[in-house]
């Protein structure tokens, strides 16, 4: 921890770190984004998933994927598990070990620099796994989430910007070739592609449906439990459906995730 640094240097460290997306409520009373057009975020939507998952993770590895300034990581480890926080942004990444250290949980958090993707390369698994905010950002977001579902051992709590309507349409299993009519039906599970901006954001890519979301976990092998709040899903490996990119489309998702290597002499035609 950090030695007892006094109210005034902690005000100057969070403007030096600034801007901050997280709010984060330090030692002593300062905030790191009292102002944040969310509210208190994002402690309230804490407050909806926390009583979902163990209040004891001793034992548990956790990865917080998109850790931002590591309000999950935070409240995860405090909750006694072994934590793996990634992001892009050193920013946040700055902001994050900085507050570990105000916080006395550096030792209990592993931060890294990664995308999403180079997850495939990893070999580690981990008990619980956060994918809150993350999705819709991705240009390649089943890539993204089959990568993911990969990773969770037991529990993942994945969140993502949705398009409104909770409708669910429950026979889409096959259809035929001009039958396309039931896709227009409001509960035909949707991605909506964002082309320009959402809020602002170049970075906000895809909205999907509900029903879009319950569909491309299932495609991912996961099972959902609980939906802790809106836009929230907390999910499990379902082992009576395995993933798309665990059985017959596995050699399709190496190929895209690059775990495997195409013959030059075939890829570039030559005989």
């Amino acid at each position: 921890m950090i030695d007892s640094p006094g109210p005034q240097d902690i005000r100057k460290k969070i403007e030096a770190l600034g801007p901050w997306f997280h709010n984060l409520h330090l030692p002593g009373g300062e905030q790191t984004a009292p102002d944040h057009f969310l509210g208190d975020f994002p402690d309230y939507k804490w407050r909806e998933i926390a009583p979902f998952l163990p209040a004891d993770l001793k034992s548990w590895r956790v990865l917080d994927i998109g850790c931002n300034a590591g309000f999950y990581s935070f409240e995860l480890a405090r909750r006694g598990a072994s934590v793996t926080a990634l992001d892009l942004n050193p920013v946040y990444l700055a902001q994050a070990r900085w507050a570990a250290e105000i916080y006395g949980l550096e030792r209990c958090i592993e931060f890294r620099r990664m995308q999403v993707y180079e997850l495939a390369h990893c070999t580690e698994t981990w008990d619980l796994v956060l994918f809150m905010g993350v999705f819709y950002h991705l240009r390649y977001p089943m890539l993204g989430l089959d990568t993911v579902a990969q990773k969770v051992g037991r529990l993942m709590v994945f969140q993502t910007l949705t398009m409104p309507g909770e409708e669910v349409l429950e026979d889409t299993v096959d259809r035929g070739i001009y039958e396309r009519e039931p896709m227009c039906h409001p509960g035909w599970p949707k991605l909506a592609f964002i082309e320009g901006r959402l809020a602002d954001d170049p970075t906000n890519w895809w909205a999907p449906n509900h029903a879009g979301v319950l569909a491309m976990l299932r495609s991912a092998g996961m099972r959902v439990t609980a939906m802790p709040g809106r836009e929230v899903y907390l999910c499990e490996p379902d082992p009576e459906h395995p993933s798309w990119a665990s059985d017959w489309g596995r050699p399709e998702y190496e190929a895209a995730a690059g775990l495997r290597r195409t013959d030059r002499s075939v890829a570039n035609g030559d005989s």
